[in-house]
């Protein structure tokens, strides 16, 4: 937990997140039209998306199963039955004048999500809801000096708006939910969790109170965050901007701000006094949506392994630590390339490779798992040949970056390199019988006490044979010389 200090004293952070993530779908939630990302502006647009007078909504039944799907991912109640309603409100994205949406009866009530967090403790951060709803069109206001242009390319897209628990109480709290649920929604394949095309906004509620106190301070909402960096930038903001007011005698006002990432700082949307009044009621055009509990078990039935799941299934399959098998299962690509590199090897020894030299590599050259030069079954074969004592893991780091430099397998660069451990312990003796004679003056030292000089003699033999003998027989042998 992580606290605020001011001049009088420590203050609390109570933070609820408001997710907005785009359901993975081919078309939009009441028509047909593409929900594809981009094409040209008011391209994918039916006449229901553009708010035609006697245009019919038709429910999209893929829609519904993906938000169930999600729900269960959760650990969620779901409804069977549930209600859309109109929210009313008029804006230039908005041509129908309401956004079709739920409110008092969602698809999906309480659920949880546990939290990973980097100090290796963990916590349950509980879900209030899931509804689905339209999407919006985009305003855009930079076309031109004098005026608005309207792309309704998103206008009708489904979304799926995840509600939690005022549970959190730090931003690192906070990013580490937004990552959990992206990450359980990718897994799902219910969204793909890209914040920078829109497809997942956040929305942070934020309120401060006294360490110890149990009662809820003012809340303010900073809408559409749209980055998990943003998100923790914004809380950090916000908070200490709530601290001052408070320790200077002043009062929260309940109200609405926006983050300007340009100035680092969230300021003033409208206030409570002029949050819109939206009117729910029913949708006239659309009965209660109602699910067969049967159907929801099939849904149950095709799950996929979850991150949490499949944590703990690789500490205990793959003995990998709290932290490593966390890391791994963060992605899904993640976790598909380790399994395949681990498979019919060392577990350990193959999260060291994917999480150290693999990541390490793709972060210094810009890429993503799926564009790794290296696949899957190259790095395993890699691996193989450490454990069968072909190659050093040494020598091996250095086979690994010509595979991403040539594209070519491991096996052919050993074997053009000329890079073969020496294992024969006939060889390693002669060349240990080398140094030794051509450091007298070092043994007698080493024989009389001074042991550190043992690294001085590993290094001098590894660097007159080009680091090709095996280290453990390396170290048995000089060790019997030396004392004998």
């Amino acid at each position: 937990m992580t606290y605020v200090e001011g001049q009088s004293g420590s203050w609390e952070m109570v933070i609820g997140l408001e997710v907005h993530a785009q359901v993975t779908s081919s078309a939009k939630l009441f028509s047909g039209a593409s929900a594809a990302f981009g094409g040209a502006p008011n391209d994918h647009v039916s006449f229901i998306d553009a708010g035609f007078p006697g245009m019919l909504p038709v429910i999209n039944k893929y829609c519904v199963e993906q938000a169930v799907r999600t729900g269960l991912g959760l650990k969620a109640q779901i409804n069977l039955t549930s209600i859309f309603d109109r929210k009313n409100y008029f804006y230039a994205d908005l041509p129908s004048g309401y956004q079709i949406s739920q409110f008092k009866n969602p698809i999906v009530g309480k659920g949880e999500i546990l939290l990973d967090l980097e100090n290796g403790q963990s916590r349950i951060v509980g879900i209030t809801r899931l509804h689905l709803e339209q999407d919006a069109g985009k305003s855009m206001h930079d076309q031109s000096p004098r005026e608005t242009f309207v792309d309704l390319n998103r206008a009708g897209v489904a979304l799926m708006e995840i509600v939690s628990e005022p549970d959190m109480r730090s931003a690192e709290e906070a990013a580490a939910y937004l990552k959990k649920l992206r990450a359980i929604m990718r897994y799902l394949g219910t969204c793909d969790g890209n914040m920078e095309e829109g497809s997942m906004r956040c929305d942070v509620n934020l309120s401060m109170r006294r360490k110890g106190e149990s009662k809820l301070g003012t809340r303010c909402e900073i809408k559409n965050v749209n980055s998990i960096r943003f998100v923790m930038q914004a809380i950090a903001y916000e908070a200490q901007r709530q601290v001052e007011i408070l320790e200077n005698g002043g009062a929260i006002n309940q109200e609405t701000r926006l983050w300007d990432t340009g100035k680092g700082i969230t300021r003033a949307m409208r206030s409570k006094e002029e949050a819109h009044d939206y009117r729910y009621f029913p949708d006239p055009d659309l009965l209660p949506l109602k699910l067969d509990a049967s159907w929801v078990e099939e849904i149950k039935n095709t799950l996929p392994e979850l991150p949490d799941d499949k944590k703990a299934r690789f500490m205990q399959d793959y003995g990998l630590s709290d932290y490593d098998a966390s890391v791994l299962v963060a992605e899904k690509s993640h976790a598909d390339y380790f399994e395949t590199v681990a498979k019919g090897h060392d577990g350990k020894l193959a999260a060291n490779w994917v999480t150290s030299e693999l990541f390490g590599a793709l972060n210094r050259l810009n890429k993503t798992i799926e564009e790794s030069p290296v696949n899957g079954e190259q790095l395993g074969a890699l691996i193989a040949l450490i454990e069968d004592n072909t190659i050093s893991g040494k020598i091996a780091k250095d086979v690994f970056a010509l595979m991403l430099e040539t594209g070519k397998s491991a096996a052919q660069i050993v074997e053009e390199k000329g890079l073969r451990q020496v294992t024969d312990k006939g060889a390693i003796e002669e060349e240990i019988e080398k140094i030794l004679a051509a450091n007298e003056d070092k043994v007698a030292q080493y024989r009389a006490g001074k042991d550190k000089l043992f690294g001085f003699f590993v290094g001098q033999v590894m660097k007159a044979t080009g680091g090709k003998l095996n280290p453990a027989l390396l170290n048995e042998i000089l060790k019997e010389k030396l004392n004998g």
